[in-house]
């Protein structure tokens, strides 16, 4: 069962646990320097608004309403991140276009573990991109389909679905009830009408994607929840909505000279994953602008030394001189 709280998305399965409950909301925030230079997570400004499509069916694209589920504003070249709470493990699948953030494969509606097709919360904090390389991810960022831009137009050749998808199984009530004796969260697709949008690779950001530890066989296959969560142009949004979409963020070069905290996430007790050639291979958003010609993508100065707060924690302890 899903429903829609507080501009969030929140998963219950009470046929499974009554502790199996877990939520994901989307965050604004800015888009990091597109340079091929790694980054440390931007802040988040707060939830994107979700919208139900049930409840504007007159207004939104045709398409849309035959997948329902919700809708969000975002301008174009907007950044985002998802943020995970919910303290009962969860599987959750995210693609973009119905392209698999984590291995650049086509969504497939089954968990899989060769390669790892899900993230496990509440470990995972959070998601900021597609998953490149072992601790490198590429930032979400949001474009107009039928551009090119898009990772589901660069691995697929259309721009059919964009949006994001997201799919959440909950671990088995065994083994719940075992790891709490022993012992936040978590976690959708569109046709392209003009005002519809999908997700590209940004700029390089310092980010674990961790391997399961629990096992593949540890989450509960008899339910599944899924939604989709299509990308509505902020200019169409007032249209659509009749409310006005929030303010466009700061550029990171402003955000970074203001003195504004970046973030780094230690986890040392998790192993994290290789990441995608697929991925990796795609264009970014800026890359792709200079080679059609299109010039400098706006707002991708770089930036001085940040100020980091070191997030999560470290086990090691350094013995130092006796």
């Amino acid at each position: 069962m899903v429903e829609l709280q507080s501009d969030a998305l929140v998963f219950r399965f009470p046929e499974v646990h009554p502790q199996a409950v877990g939520r994901v909301s989307f965050q604004r925030t800015l888009r990091i320097p597109d340079d091929n230079r790694d980054h440390p997570l931007p802040p988040g400004f707060g939830n994107f608004p979700l919208l139900r499509v049930d409840d504007y069916a007159e207004a939104v694209p045709a398409d849309w309403r035959s997948h329902g589920g919700v809708f969000l504003p975002m301008y174009q070249a907007e950044a985002m991140w998802l943020r995970f709470g919910g303290d009962y493990p969860m599987a959750v699948q995210v693609a973009a276009g119905k392209i698999d953030a984590l291995t650049g494969d086509q969504w497939a509606p089954r968990l899989t573990g060769e390669p790892q097709n899900y993230l496990v919360v509440p470990d995972q904090p959070w998601l900021d991109g597609f998953c490149v390389s072992k601790g490198l991810v590429r930032q979400f960022v949001a474009m107009p389909l039928g551009d090119g831009y898009t990772a589901e137009e660069q691995l697929s050749g259309t721009g059919e679905h964009g949006g994001l998808q997201l799919a959440v199984q909950p671990l088995k009530a065994e083994r719940y009830e075992r790891v709490s004796r022993a012992s936040s969260a978590f976690a959708v697709a569109c046709p392209a009408p003009q005002s519809s949008m999908g997700l590209a690779p940004g700029g390089l950001m310092r980010q674990q994607i961790y391997e399961d530890e629990y096992g593949l066989d540890a989450w509960e296959p008899s339910v599944r929840s899924r939604c989709f969560v299509h990308i509505l142009n902020s200019v169409d949004f007032l249209r659509v909505t009749g409310a006005e979409p929030p303010t466009e963020p700061p550029t990171a070069r402003a955000y970074t000279d203001a003195g504004m905290p970046w973030f780094e996430y230690y986890a040392a007790d998790r192993t994290a994953l290789a990441g995608a050639r697929k991925l990796a291979g795609l264009d970014s958003v800026a890359s792709a602008r200079l080679k059609r010609g299109d010039g400098i993508l706006a707002g991708n100065e770089p930036i001085p030394t940040p100020q980091v707060i070191h997030l999560g924690s470290r086990s090691g302890v350094r013995e130092g001189q006796f």
